[in-house]
């Protein structure tokens, strides 16, 4: 039986998280705290972003193609809508928890708010590999996880996207459920859709891209040229893969990728598109040929110019932190920097360009996605890639600004950003009843 499966490589990095990293949602909060000192009078509804507004958890059984019944764990989690409707990826993964999911929601709801998009927090998992499910399995547990969480999500009201496992196909399945449920097309329900069936150009690249003009723009502010600059990623799917090759692009030299199957060296300079290429094909960057082997402890010890982690959450511990030898970091993940990790970075004088910012391009243009499915007007590629470019590069500034004011690094000055504006939202909307 033919199967068709999501190649591991497109899970965006490495298969684990650190088993001595903080709980996500406890980074989370403390990042908001970091916050509390900088809010004035709207300090008194802080703990508002301490409680998602929404939580549902859902069973998903599914019979699987030998006959059996499975059943999978699966979430969503609505952060805060006070700014507008939620707005977050769908993650498969076998690490998947509530406590993750409710992290990642925390953080749509400031990256969304820091960019100025007109939307709240949300986020979505099930924790399931979907490399081990066949085509047939893994339509049915995307079908019935959206009718589960059909009840809250909706173009007004919470509008998922791909994230680490998932892809334009799995949203296209969840477009259609959603529809048939509904009696009619709902082509905004969700982002990251196929073109022919609404999505928009350049969503592919978005993130990646994004994490590119931030690392650019943190350059020309601390006198780092990009011709000739070292670059070392860390996953290389979506964010990482394609960072890396507009990194080479601009004249830059990356020395080091690393994804689940293996982590690559060379000094002088990997070819992008030929690794990209071999992990299409074989599934990862394993075997290689234009690259050696290296440990994972001393690939975040390379000197280099630029340290773009894009895989998964808690991957820059205080300990890695102490061997960092990279003048920028840029987070093309979510929380891949504990904020312990986080002290430890600026004690030694390294800059941090947060994830609330540096992958923000993904949402942005998720945004583009949902505005032009709403009007049935589509943008060209090159369109859109100038509005990302604007509103990335406003948003940067802004934060610049904040962080040089206040004398805080970019995280707090993005957060300082991203919680008035939310609670304000909250503050002027007041409580009903």
């Amino acid at each position: 039986m033919s199967q068709s499966r999501i190649p591991p490589a497109s899970l965006g990095g490495l298969s684990y998280l650190d088993p001595a990293a903080p709980e996500p949602w406890a980074s989370f909060i403390e990042q908001i705290e970091r916050v509390r000192p900088h809010l004035g009078p709207l300090e008194r509804w802080i703990e508002t972003l301490k409680h998602p507004k929404r939580t549902l958890i859902v069973d998903i059984p599914i019979e699987r193609d030998d006959g059996t019944i499975a059943h999978f764990e699966g979430y969503r989690v609505q952060h805060n809508l006070s700014r507008g409707p939620g707005k977050g990826g769908i993650r498969y993964h076998p690490a998947v928890t509530l406590n993750e999911v409710m992290a990642l929601a925390g953080w749509m709801t400031v990256k969304n708010a820091a960019i100025g998009l007109p939307f709240g927090g949300a986020k979505g998992g099930i924790r399931v590999d979907p490399a081990t499910l066949s085509s047939g399995e893994l339509e049915r547990v995307t079908r019935r996880f959206t009718s589960e969480i059909g009840i809250i999500i909706g173009p007004d009201r919470d509008i998922p996207a791909p994230d680490v496992g998932t892809n334009a196909k799995i949203m296209a399945m969840m477009m259609d459920t959603f529809s048939m449920n509904r009696g009619g097309t709902a082509t905004g329900v969700v982002t990251g859709k196929p073109v022919a069936l609404g999505g928009s150009l350049g969503r592919q690249e978005a993130t990646g891209r994004g994490v590119y003009f931030c690392a650019r723009e943190a350059g020309k502010r601390q006198h780092i040229a990009m011709e000739g600059a070292r670059i070392v990623v860390q996953g290389f799917g979506n964010v990482g893969g394609i960072a890396a090759r507009l990194f080479r692009a601009a004249g830059a030299r990356v020395i080091a990728i690393a994804d689940h199957t293996a982590t690559l060296v060379n000094e002088s300079g990997i070819d992008i598109p030929a690794a990209q290429a071999w992990a299409a094909e074989h599934a990862g960057l394993a075997g290689f040929p234009g690259a050696a082997p290296i440990d994972i402890e001393d690939f975040w010890q390379l000197e280099c110019d630029y340290l773009v982690p894009a895989a998964l959450e808690g991957q820059i511990t205080p300990e890695r932190a102490t061997g960092v030898r990279a003048r920028v970091v840029v987070e093309g993940a979510n929380g891949p920097t504990t904020p312990a990790a986080d002290d430890v970075l600026r004690s030694r004088g390294v800059l941090v360009v947060p994830d609330v910012l540096a992958n923000a391009g993904g949402v942005t243009v998720s945004y583009f996605e949902w505005v032009q499915d709403f009007s049935s007007f589509f943008w060209t590629e090159d369109e859109i890639n100038a509005r990302l470019e604007r509103i990335m590069v406003n948003a940067f500034d802004a934060i610049w600004q904040v962080a040089q004011e206040k004398q805080v690094p970019l995280r707090t000055a993005a957060f300082i950003i991203a919680c008035h504006r939310v609670l304000e939202a909250r503050a002027e909307r007041g409580l009903y009843p």
